[in-house]
């Protein structure tokens, strides 16, 4: 497909973010078609380069978090510096930074100043605890935001500590919210005069929006939701179990003609028929009895029965998949949830395919995470700037 028919060509993006949160709100722009340039700090970079597992020197996670962008290195502190990046901005439709708030002001890049000079910009902040508050001024990454926003509480067993999910959640979810703010106000900007606006987004605040149910029960029932493991109190039955092959197997039956289907699957009609488990609330309080013999039976078969017999009565279930279950798996396969690249030194390598899955303009990957700096004399020439002040500008260490 050609760049021009990518459902956001024609936009610029400049990204001042770092890690997570910021970059991941770029990189589904740039999926999608967004030219989006990436500005580095000339030493070093963003950290995210160095981080998880390295193959020759850079992080596997860096070529896929920067893909489709453009790096170019820009040293803030310096006036030259600072300049450029100013330039690049001028006729930019979208930032997207993720400094705690006030660092990009002290810079002479802060909303005010580049809202009263490009009125149509828009700029999406994500930070800790947002652009205002108390708290604003303090560091916060995703683990602080999923803490505050609720979600950690609420995660684990009952009798143990609350843990993490074993990816950056939080910082995840605050990008797609960035990313979702973005169109919103570039939507705004079309169809009402032209005016840009601040995206604000707060991590913490980005984990609370997820967290279903959990005020209005508080407000209007006192009830504090806890930890629960695997079960969800009030939705039955909906657990993972292990089989007996050592593998865990996660069932949802909750609707009610699904656990009719499901006690009849397991041998159990006398329950398929009682009228006491006849709908949710009925379960839900005898989960502990029917969770113990979902528990029992799945400990008596292998993980390919179990799934077998699920998927003949139509019971919604699935194995829970490590990365090597997803390689293998036809579904994955079939949607083409993996890409092909090559890495600088030739290696072929999967990444993850791109979603959401447009039918007729769909994102792709152009290239992969590229070395630091490498558009950097691209975009400055396209700036104007001339090759004698590019080197002038490398030789006094502003890019």
């Amino acid at each position: 497909m050609s760049e021009s028919a990518k459902p956001l060509a024609g936009l610029k993006v400049v990204e001042l973010g770092t890690l997570i949160a910021g970059p991941f709100c770029t990189r589904i722009m740039a999926e999608f078609g967004a030219e989006v340039i990436k500005v580095e700090s000339p030493d070093g970079g963003d950290p995210l380069r160095q981080w998880r597992k390295i193959y020759e020197g850079t992080s596997l996670w860096w070529y896929v978090q920067a893909r489709n962008k453009k790096s170019v290195t820009a040293n803030l502190k310096h006036p030259d510096g600072r300049e450029f990046v100013r330039r690049l901005i001028a006729d930019a439709d979208i930032v997207v930074e993720n400094f705690r708030p006030g660092v990009l002001d002290k810079l002479g890049l802060g909303w005010e100043t580049l809202h009263a000079e490009h009125p149509g910009l828009v700029m999406v902040r994500l930070s800790g605890f947002g652009q205002s508050g108390p708290y604003k001024d303090q560091p916060g990454f995703g683990a602080v935001g999923e803490s505050m926003g609720g979600l950690r509480y609420i995660t684990g067993f009952p009798d143990r500590p609350p843990v993490r999910t074993g990816i950056s959640i939080g910082d995840s979810i605050a990008a797609l919210w960035g990313a979702i703010g973005a169109l919103m106000a570039l939507r705004h900007r079309e169809v009402n005069g032209g005016q840009g606006q601040m995206v604000d987004v707060a991590l913490y605040e980005a984990v609370f929006a997820m967290m279903e149910s959990l005020v209005p029960e508080f407000d209007v029932g006192g009830f504090v939701r806890e930890r629960t493991g695997n079960i969800m109190p009030g939705i039955t039955p909906s657990n993972t179990h292990t089989t007996r092959d050592g593998k865990h197997v996660t069932i949802g039956a909750n609707g009610d003609a699904i656990f009719k289907r499901f006690m009849q699957a397991i041998g159990r009609p006398d329950l398929a028929d009682d009228p006491g488990l006849a709908d949710n609330a009925g379960r839900d309080a005898r989960r502990d009895e029917i969770y113990a013999l979902v528990d029992a039976w799945c400990a008596q078969h292998d993980e390919g029965e179990v799934l077998a017999v699920l998927a003949a009565a139509e019971v919604p279930s699935s194995r829970v998949y490590s990365v090597v279950d997803m390689f293998a798996d036809p579904q994955f396969i079939a949607r083409q949830m993996f890409a092909s690249a090559k890495l600088p030194d030739g290696r072929e390598f999967k990444l993850p395919g791109i979603i959401p899955k447009l039918s007729a303009t769909p994102g792709e990957t152009n290239w992969i995470g590229p070395e630091l700096g490498a558009h950097t004399d691209e975009v400055l020439a396209s700036l104007g700037y001339d090759s004698a002040r590019i080197a002038e500008l490398r030789a006094n260490g502003a890019v």
